[in-house]
């Protein structure tokens, strides 16, 4: 990748215009995906998120910090070249949403999720015009096909840019739902977060916190709160 060497050697990384999207340029020259494609996203705010984390960049470069570079270059060189499968793979997550498996007992669970998911399945009836019914217990039992082919269908009219953080979403949560909620604004992140952790912090309060299972869960809510980020730098409007 242009740019992806050991040590910063640019002076100025910039946002740019590049005919219908925007790139971003070090000292003029243009960046390139681990694949060598050109890095053309889609709003002026993305590239602008970009181009700061290359200017914050001292020293030796550190992908880790860059987060909005990474997420831009899967993509381009991952979710653009493969986008039926992905977007195959994300919306099945309908068929087996976490907010569908409801515990049997004890009671105080069943209603903290019953409290907690059955309002996000009224909202995407509503809103997405797909009805997910939950069941007790862990046993598969199918969705509907009609309303699965509705969600599939809504999965699929994402451009490559906003599946990557979709599928972040879905996956992080384990919920196609909480992903359309997070996408639509139906809630804050952090609330749909902590609605996609129920089970576990029910875990945490009967049994006491795992520092390890702490930790993990602080890292998958910080790549969660990204992807929430991303979507929405992905569909800013240009200055």
């Amino acid at each position: 990748m242009s740019g992806w060497t050991a040590k910063r050697f640019w002076t100025l990384a910039q946002a740019i215009p590049v005919g219908e999207g925007f790139s971003v340029v070090l000292d003029g020259r243009g960046v390139k995906t681990p694949a060598k494609a050109d890095l053309i996203v889609p709003t002026l705010a993305l590239a602008e998120a970009i181009a700061a984390e290359w200017q914050a960049q001292q020293g030796k470069i550190n992908p880790a910090t860059m987060p909005f570079t990474r997420s831009a270059n899967a993509a381009i060189d991952k979710v653009r070249p493969q986008f039926t499968e992905v977007a195959a793979m994300i919306a099945a997550y309908g068929d087996t949403d976490l907010l569908c498996y409801r515990a049997e007992s004890p009671e105080r669970l069943v209603a903290r999720q019953s409290e907690g998911w059955d309002p996000l399945l009224d909202w995407a009836a509503e809103d997405l015009g797909a009805r997910l019914t939950p069941i007790r217990g862990v046993i598969h039992r199918p969705q509907d096909p009609g309303y699965l082919r509705i969600l599939t269908d809504h999965v699929s009219a994402q451009s490559p840019f906003e599946l990557t953080a979709f599928h972040d979403l879905v996956a992080l949560s384990g919920s196609l739902i909480i992903g359309f909620a997070a996408i639509r604004g139906h809630l804050p992140l952090a609330t749909l977060w902590d609605r996609s952790r129920i089970d576990e912090h029910w875990q945490a309060e009967l049994w006491g916190a795992d520092e390890d299972a702490a930790e993990m869960e602080a890292l998958k809510r910080d790549a969660f709160l990204h992807a929430g980020r991303f979507h929405s730098l992905c569909l800013a409007p240009s200055r």
